[in-house]
Formats: C-alpha cells, structure tokens, sequence
C-alpha cells in the first residue's frame, strides 16, 4: 500500500495510479475505513469504440446470427 500526503489542497497520487484515473470522474466518499476514491463509471461510454478496426459492423453481426438461427432448425 503506498502513502500519499495532501499539500496545498491537493491529493498527489503515485504515478500508477495517477495515469489509470487521468481524465476520468472521480467520487470521493468518507467510509468508516477511511476516504474512498471511485472512478464514476459509464459502462456503455467505456465500452464504445472497442470493436472499432476489428472488421466486425452491425451488417456482420446480423449475418452471423441469421447463420446461427438456421443451424438451430
């Protein structure tokens, strides 16, 4: 576990942890273990673009399931 102070009313994160958080929305909660920093996740924001130069469009998918459909019956 690494330890961090606050200076001049700013939280210096290590670096790790810094570069996975940069750019996200962060939640800061008081529980009783402490001060807990949660990302504000948007699962379908995240999840856009990751098929993108995988060759693989909403025509393709279609066809695939037509194909499994007909190998159901």
């Amino acid at each position: 576990m690494e330890t961090v102070t606050l200076e001049n009313n700013l939280l210096k994160l290590p670096e790790r942890v810094a570069k996975k958080l940069r750019g996200r929305r962060i939640e800061v909660a008081e529980v009783k273990e402490g001060i807990l920093l949660k990302t504000d996740s948007n699962p379908i924001a995240e999840a856009r673009g990751f098929l993108k130069g995988k060759r693989f469009t909403t025509k393709r998918y279609l066809e695939m399931k037509v194909f499994e459909k007909e190998l159901e019956s």
